[in-house]
């Protein structure tokens, strides 16, 4: 038997919408396991990446953005974030720092103060991460830091950029070691906690995000239906894209299909790049009136139904 101590816990990753939670950990974990769109709020569950560092074991949980809920989804994925930063044993609020100093009273900036103080009143210590640093003066970033550190929440201050790597294994070597001792809870190679139904899922949607921009901010969802294997070692994946309206399904449907074929070409290359196998993926687009508002939708993701 080894004398090594084994270390494994779990880091919450927060912030308000858009400061880059998910490109974080898939920085932090060395591989993706949360999509990245320029959309905002485009997390809508905890999701847990794994990261090694010697004999510790990170499990850091990308949580949905933290902001003013105005919808039951809305609602459900802030409660969700919260929850993930109530289990962790250690916290990383994310904040984009050009927007912060550029926009002092925007969105953005009223949100990461609301959480701010939501860290002061439970009274749970963080570090404060900077991101996007290489996209503001140095002149600005330290008046921000100083604005932003407040000693009875911060036990560190981080400046980085989650996009290049730049300091991100510093907020690493932090984490690790706010990690209790403890048996890893994941083989040392498993990269995340996510069902591979449900990753494959994300993908689509994270092409769908990415093909339509602005078009469709909330309306829709995707579901992988089927998962079959084949004797030739390929799989065939069926997913259904939700809308809410025909009108929507015509925007996800492009003209002469060519937009739904963009999105599942790209979704494609990427499970196979994922899987190292050839994937048949098939897209169907369904209209779904309030799908947001079905208790099987919240579930299926992991997240909370919140009563009205």
């Amino acid at each position: 038997m080894s004398d090594v101590q084994t270390r494994c816990g779990f880091a919450a990753v927060i912030g308000a919408p858009n400061a880059g939670k998910s490109t974080l950990v898939n920085a932090l974990v060395g591989s993706k396991v949360s999509i990245v769109t320029p959309k905002v709020q485009t997390t809508r569950m905890r999701v847990r990446g794994v990261a090694m560092r010697g004999e510790t074991q990170i499990v850091f949980v990308d949580t949905p953005g933290i902001f003013k809920p105005r919808r039951r989804l809305d609602r459900a994925m802030v409660s969700a974030a919260w929850a993930g930063a109530g289990e962790a044993d250690a916290i990383l609020l994310l904040v984009d720092a050009p927007a912060m100093a550029a926009h002092a009273e925007g969105l953005a900036a009223q949100d990461t103060r609301a959480i701010i103080a939501g860290l002061r009143h439970s009274k749970r210590r963080a570090a404060l991460v900077l991101n996007k640093v290489d996209d503001m003066p140095r002149a600005d970033l330290l008046p921000l830091a100083e604005r932003l550190n407040d000693p009875s929440v911060f036990e560190q201050v981080f400046m980085i950029s989650a996009l290049t790597g730049d300091h991100v294994e510093d907020v690493a070597k932090w984490t690790a070691a706010k990690m209790p001792e403890g048996p890893w809870l994941y083989p040392a190679d498993q990269a995340a906690d996510i069902p591979m139904r449900l990753l494959a899922a994300e993908i689509t949607r994270e092409k769908l995000y990415l093909r339509l921009h602005d078009e469709l901010p909330y309306a829709t969802m995707v579901e992988t239906e089927k998962w079959e294997e084949r004797k030739d070692g390929s799989v065939k994946i069926d997913q259904v894209i939700y809308v809410e309206r025909d009108g929507q399904k015509a925007i996800v449907l492009g003209k002469g299909g060519r937009a739904v074929k963009s999105i599942g070409e790209a979704a494609r290359k990427e499970l196979e790049e994922m899987l190292s196998r050839r994937v048949h993926l098939f897209l169907f687009v369904k209209v779904r009136e309030n799908w947001a508002s079905t208790r099987e939708h919240y579930s299926s993701i992991g997240l909370e139904y919140p009563d009205e």
